[in-house]
């Protein structure tokens, strides 16, 4: 028989229950925000560039907010379908390719939603690259992860899940 009161006994249990709770809020809070910064990461490490795609002209196979990796490519390579990325002024815009002139240097080009191809052809110099893949919804979390504000609502969310396990310890040993 336990000298312990059976009230005694409810209490711990319940007592338990709050320090698991903020454990596991914590944890998940923390594994987003890792899981969230881990998409920009790989993609550099494997050598991409991202951008963020903020016009329709490429829907809707592309949508506006999606973000796309752009690999370096040759341009004699790309081939009439592939998506390109290339510089237009101090723009990046990223259409398909109607056809690729060897001879000139040059790419006609044409957003899927447009009615017609773009006025002026891409030089080769212009090009960054081959769109390798795209992510829906990814570009404005990455666009809102690259602004000030954005980088300390990530740095405060963090430190809310690491706050919260530490908090989960505290009671625990209580």
């Amino acid at each position: 028989m336990s000298s312990r009161p059976e009230g005694q006994k409810e209490k711990n249990k319940g007592g338990r229950l709050i320090p698991a709770l903020c454990n596991i809020l914590g944890t998940l809070i923390l594994l987003s925000v890792i899981l969230s910064c881990l998409p920009p990461a790989m993609a550099r490490i494997r050598g991409d560039q991202i951008y963020n795609v903020v016009s329709g002209s490429m829907e809707p196979g592309i949508p506006v907010g999606s973000a796309i990796y752009v690999q370096a490519v040759e341009p004699g390579i790309v081939e009439e379908g592939d998506v390109i990325a290339f510089y237009s002024g101090t723009s990046v815009i990223a259409h398909r390719v109607v056809r690729n002139q060897t001879v000139e240097g040059e790419f006609t080009t044409k957003g899927d939603a447009n009615e017609q191809e773009d006025m002026n052809p891409v030089r080769y110099g212009e090009l960054i690259g081959r769109v390798s893949c795209h992510y829906p919804v990814l570009g404005l979390l990455l666009e809102a992860y690259t602004s000030t504000l954005g980088k300390v609502y990530l740095i405060c969310f963090a430190a809310c899940g690491a706050m919260l396990n530490m908090l989960a310890g505290r009671l625990r040993n209580r």
